[in-house]
């Protein structure tokens, strides 16, 4: 008796689920065929969000339909693009293509495809979350794009963006030969993304990926195992340079917190879902960056480099520090604010940055 009510309990819940699918893909059909609202808020998973996106009278087949529809929503509703992407259609096509476990560079064969009803429902899902809850795009598809790679991303994390990107698949040419680098430092790593990075494109070198996060490590670590660089590329847990007693480095590259308070609070709403230790450096945005500055020196090699981002504190520094003959780096993809010194610069700045770490 007891194993006959176990089997229709099983069966029980086997049915359940299959109905609630089979009601949920009708309700999303309905909206799709129909232009009339959905509502699914009776329970737990992802897909129970209120979906109310605008009416289209003439539905929506396939995924070039999708991909446009959810790009006219995010314009119409103002969102903020700057997390990967720059606009509102590469931002839905990575939904899209994520929500149907698709690869980036779909051939264009492929847009008229059509779509099953749980595949519907899976695109409306990611399309409404990031239309309501405005979380970044490469949050809700746990992954991101760095130099020309791919990373695993979650909440634990910034969204890798810098334009360091650019120095990287460079080698960090012409600013120290490629030849002479066996060391790299990723401080602040975040996911790993520039010390990886560092790492596929430079593959005699040795890379350490240093954040102060557990959470953040764990990420980078998978990161790390997803590259296959486990031989070359480790992680340490470590407040800046207090656990790298001892060490050298040719190349120190670092995008720290470096956001002020007040333009913390101006910020879009896409940022307030990121990890507010990546963003926030202090009052004036510098705690961080000047510690970086006080310390690097004893940590580079001879004719080792520093490169450092800072954004919109760049001006705020020179300020800060107006002795100090920093490098601004130019990228031809776009984004500023990234210095670069050299370990000799640092020598012979330290009394200054000392005095400004001290104010």
């Amino acid at each position: 008796m007891g194993a006959l009510s176990a089997l229709m309990r099983k069966k029980w819940r086997f049915n359940t689920v299959w109905a609630e699918n089979i009601r949920r893909a009708v309700v999303c059909l309905h909206v799709l065929c129909r232009g009339q609202p959905a509502i699914f808020f009776d329970g737990p998973g992802p897909s129970d969000h209120l979906f109310t996106m605008a009416e289209q009278p003439d539905g929506l087949i396939t995924i070039q339909d999708f991909v446009r529809w959810g790009a006219s929503r995010f314009n119409a509703a103002g969102l903020f693009f700057g997390h990967g992407t720059d606009n509102a259609i590469d931002e839905a096509v990575h939904l899209v293509l994520s929500a149907l476990h698709l690869e980036p560079g779909l051939p264009s064969g492929f847009r008229d495809c059509r779509l099953t009803p749980a595949e519907r429902v899976a695109v409306c899902d990611l399309l409404e979350r990031r239309l309501v809850e405005r979380i970044p795009a490469s949050y809700l598809s746990g992954r991101a794009w760095f130099a020309g790679l791919e990373f695993a991303v979650n909440a634990q994390v910034l969204v890798p963006r810098s334009p360091i990107a650019e120095l990287v698949e460079a080698g960090f040419d012409p600013w120290i030969d490629s030849e002479n680098i066996t060391h790299v430092l990723d401080l602040c790593t975040g996911s790993g993304c520039i010390g990886i990075a560092a790492a596929v494109y430079l593959p005699e070198v040795d890379v350490d990926l240093v954040d102060i996060s557990p959470a953040a490590l764990e990420v980078a670590h998978r990161n790390i195992v997803r590259h296959d660089l486990a031989d070359r590329v480790q992680t340490v847990e470590s407040d800046l340079f207090a656990a790298l007693s001892g060490r050298r480095y040719d190349v120190i590259v670092s995008n720290p917190p470096y956001v002020s308070r007040a333009e913390m609070d101006t910020l879009p709403a896409e940022y307030r879902n990121e990890p507010a230790l990546g963003l926030l450096g202090g009052e004036d945005g510098l705690d961080v960056v000047l510690r970086i500055l006080a310390t690097a020196a004893n940590y580079l090699t001879d004719g080792g480099i520093l490169i450092v981002e800072v954004g919109n504190a760049a001006p705020t520094l020179e300020i800060r520090l107006p002795t100090v003959p920093f490098t601004w780096l130019e990228f031809e993809r776009g984004g500023e604010g990234v210095f670069l010194l050299t370990q000799q610069q640092l020598l012979e700045q330290q009394m200054h940055i000392d005095e400004a770490l001290k104010q």
